[in-house]
């Protein structure tokens, strides 16, 4: 439970209709598989206990009182389990008949959970035998049950004392489809985890429908989910369950099994939804109208099974891929498009290097004259070659600009660079900043100039990833009038590239071939004299590698993850590709990185934001450019 995450689970148990005794053995063994694999908190189907398909036979008394010894024998069998256990099973209560959820932990009956909305229709008929919850009232009422004196009431939340952030809250089945479902007011009270005991039907299509009311559910009210099916073994009469469980979070499935018995597990992370329930500050601190029911489980190391990304800001999918990198391409492309349009600018002005960043500049920019109807002759490349420039970017730069269709200017900044080095007593042996960046700022003026001589704008180069780490001239690179790659990071760069490459094959060979050169081209500034004609500067050997940068990004700044956490995270996802003390060396420099460059930030020319991250410091990242790192690389330094 270390670090906020806690193992979760849905089973499906192997039932016989109305054989109480065999359902609860069945009950057990899957508690017992959970309890070998670290599960904390495990929910069971709606009247698992019973069966759903029992039918008239919910109003004999014999298959009532074999429920109630069924859930007896599940307490005594537990009370040594570490474990949060859910169960169905029908609980009578004076002259009425409820649809429960038996909430239990250690042998301890926690509360009984009432279903609040009863199906009456087609193939469902539950209000033939069972009441809603809401006749119970709010408070619910006090009764004795299974040996064990409980609450019988809709309005129950359970609380966990060794762990804060972990409350639970339950509805039954019918409840997450209606349209103002319990879930609702449990997250608003401030369940993070939602448990459903539930027996869905299968019909073809429904899965798929069921997919996305969860999706949208644990989306929507930003909490854990839990969906447990009824499966084999209930009556075939008229109808098939599938047992079609999943396990949810914030809007993204983690573990989902369909078609048989057994465990759907994995992991909920509670400090995420912590942070993105405070950044969004739309949920209230408290309410009144709930019981909270405390329980306590052992603080155990929770071990990882969920799925964690390698690149979190790439789409995994082949077919995702191309939809989504046309998405970002013309979300992009649209933000230009309005700052041209708004501006009359005459021209763009993109300063073209060979490399990856001002590829996809360039590749943004036309696609934003082809919105706005216009000729892409009026889309300026410029590519200035200098001490570091080498022959293969040089070549792409002019052959990418010819493919594309812009104008392109070539312009050697070698001399002017030698005279302001002259001016300023700069030895041209002396490869230090000063020499990188004076050519940086030279390119930069070159390109503001010609912005004013054609009445354009200059197009920005820099990535996200190179924000994040300070990793541009200030006053450099650094500056533009619209910079269309600021909300997209490095690795999502390349993959934008590959995708043009791709797209462009059919119909542009050669613009396909340059694409994938400058793909396999290192990341360079190209600031330092080649190496027997090859490049000598090499971006990830000083920085390190985008792929771990990127990494860091994303769960350091969207989720405000620990350091501890975000290294924790990233040997689990990293680990087959970076050594341990890989990982932490370059972990420790972005954090450095990141701290000390703030105040570029602070300074961003205008760019559109297109994903979930962004360092605009008028939007998602506010920042004080004095703020000390010494917290963070304290936490660091201990992990060692």
């Amino acid at each position: 439970m270390r670090d906020g995450f806690i193992k979760i689970a849905a089973g499906t148990p192997a039932l016989n209709v109305a054989d109480c005794a065999f359902n609860a053995r069945s009950c057990l063994d899957l508690i017992r598989q959970g309890e070998a694999q670290g599960i904390k908190v495990l929910c069971l189907p709606e009247l698992c206990l019973t069966g759903y398909t029992c039918g008239d036979l919910f109003l004999q008394d014999t298959l009532l009182q074999g429920a109630e010894d069924a859930l007896a024998h599940l307490l005594a069998e537990t009370a040594g389990t570490d474990m949060l256990l859910v169960a169905g099973l029908p609980v009578r209560y004076r002259c009425k008949l409820f649809n429960c959820a038996a909430v239990l932990c250690r042998g301890r009956l926690l509360g009984l959970v009432p279903k609040l909305n009863l199906p009456n229709y087609t193939e469902f008929y539950e209000a033939r035998w069972f009441s809603s919850g809401r006749e119970l009232g709010e408070a619910g009422v006090s009764l004795p049950f299974a040996g064990q004196s409980t609450t019988l009431s809709p309005n129950l939340l359970f609380s966990c004392e060794s762990l804060p952030g972990l409350i639970v809250g339950v509805e039954i089945c019918e409840d997450l489809w209606v349209a103002d479902t319990p879930s609702t007011r449990l997250a608003l009270g401030g369940a993070t985890l939602i448990l459903n005991p539930s027996a869905s039907d299968e019909t073809v299509c429904k899965d798929a429908y069921r997919r996305t009311l969860l999706t949208a559910t644990s989306g929507r009210l930003v909490c854990g989910y839990v969906y447990a099916d009824a499966g084999w073994g209930e009556s075939s009469t008229d109808l098939i369950y599938a047992g079609h469980s999943m396990v949810a979070e914030n809007g993204v499935i983690l573990a989902e099994r369909r078609f048989g018995t057994g465990l759907t597990l994995s992991e909920l992370d509670l400090q995420k939804l912590a942070h993105e329930r405070q950044r969004m500050s739309t949920y209230p601190a408290d309410s009144a109208h709930f019981t909270t029911v405390p329980f306590s489980l052992n603080w155990e190391e929770t071990v990882l099974t969920r799925p964690v990304p390698k690149n979190p800001f790439v789409p995994a999918g082949h077919g995702d891929r191309a939809a989504r990198c046309q998405e970002i391409l013309t979300l992009a492309a649209l933000g230009l498009k309005k700052r041209l349009a708004h501006t009359g600018a005459r021209t763009a002005v993109v300063g073209l290097s060979g490399g990856l960043d001002s590829t996809l500049a360039l590749l943004i920019t036309a696609r934003a004259f082809d919105l706005l109807g216009r000729d892409r002759k009026d889309i300026l490349a410029v590519t200035m070659p200098c001490f570091g420039t080498t022959s293969r970017t040089k070549s792409n730069a002019e052959v990418l600009a010819e493919r594309v269709g812009a104008a392109l200017k070539i312009i050697d900044i070698g001399p002017a660079v030698q005279v302001h080095f002259r001016d300023i007593d700069q030895a041209m042996d002396d490869f230090s900043v000063t020499f990188e960046n004076g050519q940086a700022r030279e390119r930069t003026q070159v390109l503001m100039d010609l912005a004013n001589q054609t009445g354009g704008l200059v197009i920005g180069t820099g990535d996200l990833s190179e924000l994040a780490l300070g990793w541009a001239t200030y006053n450099g690179d650094h500056m533009s009038m619209y910079a269309v790659n600021a909300g997209i990071p490095k690795t999502l760069v390349r993959h934008l590239v590959a995708y043009a490459a791709d797209e462009a094959q059919a119909r542009d060979g050669r613009l396909t071939a340059v694409l994938r050169d400058i793909l396999d081209t290192p990341v360079s500034p190209e600031l330092l004299p080649p190496k027997e004609g090859e490049i000598a500067q090499k971006t990830e050997d000083l920085v390190g590698p985008y792929e771990l940068h990127d990494f860091f990004l994303y769960y350091a700044v969207r989720w405000g993850f620990s350091p501890r956490k975000v290294y924790r995270l990233a040997r689990y996802a990293l680990e087959d590709t970076y050594d341990r003390a890989t990982i932490l060396k370059w972990l420790k420099n972005f954090y450095r990185r990141f701290f000390a460059q703030q105040f570029k930030r602070s300074c961003l020319p205008d760019g559109p934001k297109v994903g979930s991250v962004t360092l605009s410091p008028r939007g998602d990242w506010r920042m004080p450019s004095d703020a000390s790192a010494s917290l963070w690389l304290a936490e660091l330094e201990g992990l060692e």
